[in-house]
């Protein structure tokens, strides 16, 4: 069967239509990476993709592309054997690469003529990845949002997993950014997602939403650890209704010892992440702190985070971007359990049904 192709911006658009989405690239370039929902069955893996570009600039491109297809004959090979014996004459895969060149090509040739409607994304992930950027300002202006704004320790990321399991649309960008958005936010054993893999998230939770409800959002700021959100995205969350959340101070310190359990159980490291902050307190404040953990005063160091460094920084920070915050509805949590969290979320539901027009 003739092997279709799509440009990228209608492939986009019809992502949902296709029964698998093959990623032709190495491993390293889908982790990178990858349209969402692909499944990777490289045509060259890492190693195989060094060695022919090594041929091409030390031999000759002849030399290499016979190499190539000899790798990438068994590659795919495999690939058929692994997954497709069961797959229905029906099937309709959307297969790229990185430009939509030999390696999509190859795979999609072979799948074609064993009679399985396949189509190629023209340009491959390069074009892919150039469509979502100029499509995630409209994506994220069509919906409005509710942004749940708090000083640190306050329980928004619980509250928003409060509010999503009462059937709500909740874009939790720290989840999406592995990080938890401070400069202490850095989740031990677990690497950010590159930039692109950051976009390709949100765009796929944007897609998913409908437009005719609100979407609950963390009030972040501009970048989540290494990773930065959208412009439209940021833009719109800034003009949006906000939801003003508190915590008494004892229960903040309590949920920040539940969630960041690590320092706790690790005070090197605690201390270690605190040096981070010696350019904003000083030397002399951050040492306090320090010699504080080390002989078991954590709770209080806490505290003292909390009241001196980043209240003061996330006051100014909401003030001044947050353009609708002086009219947040107010939320106040009596303390962190699961049940007064859950009390919160199905309240502010309950205004926003009475809110929305029948």
């Amino acid at each position: 069967m003739p092997v279709q192709s799509l440009p990228a911006g209608e492939a986009l658009a019809r992502l949902d239509t296709f029964d698998t989405i093959i990623d032709a690239r190495t491993e390293d370039e889908h982790a990178l990476d990858h349209v969402p929902g692909a499944v990777n069955w490289p045509t060259l893996n890492n190693a195989e993709r060094i060695t022919i570009g090594t041929m091409y600039k030390q031999v000759n491109a002849f030399e290499a592309k016979k190499r190539g297809a000899a790798l990438a004959a068994r590659n795919i090979a495999a690939h058929i054997e692994r997954e497709l014996l069961d797959k229905p004459k029906g099937w309709k895969p959307l297969v790229y690469c990185w430009r939509g060149g030999n390696r999509s090509g190859a795979l999609a040739t072979i799948l074609g003529a064993i009679g399985f409607q396949v189509t190629l994304i023209e340009g491959g992930y390069k074009a892919w990845r150039a469509a979502l950027v100029e499509s995630l300002p409209a994506l994220a202006n069509r919906l409005h949002y509710r942004v749940v704004c708090g000083p640190t320790g306050s329980g928004k990321t619980r509250l928003l997993q409060a509010l999503a399991a009462e059937g709500a649309q909740v874009l939790d960008l720290e989840a999406l950014a592995s990080h938890r958005s401070s400069v202490l936010g850095h989740i031990p054993g677990v690497e950010q997602p590159s930039q692109k893999r950051f976009d390709s998230l949100i765009w796929s939770a944007l897609r998913g939403f409908d437009p005719e409800h609100p979407v609950y959002v963390e009030s972040e700021s501009k970048k989540v650890g290494n990773v930065r959100v959208p412009d439209a995205l940021i833009d719109a969350m800034r003009q949006s209704p906000c939801i003003d959340l508190r915590l008494a101070d004892r229960e903040r310190v309590a949920l920040l010892l539940e969630d960041y359990d690590f320092f706790v159980t690790d005070p090197a490291f605690f201390c270690r992440r605190l040096e981070a902050l010696v350019e904003l307190r000083g030397k002399a404040v951050v040492q306090d702190w320090t010699e504080r953990v080390q002989r078991g005063e954590t709770p209080s160091v806490v505290l003292d985070l909390l009241t001196q460094h980043y209240d003061p920084m996330y006051a100014q920070s909401i003030a001044r971007n947050f353009v609708r915050f002086g009219q947040a509805l107010r939320c106040e949590l009596p303390e962190r359990s699961p049940q007064s969290l859950r009390e919160a979320a199905r309240h502010l539901l309950a205004l926003e049904a009475v809110a929305e027009p029948a």
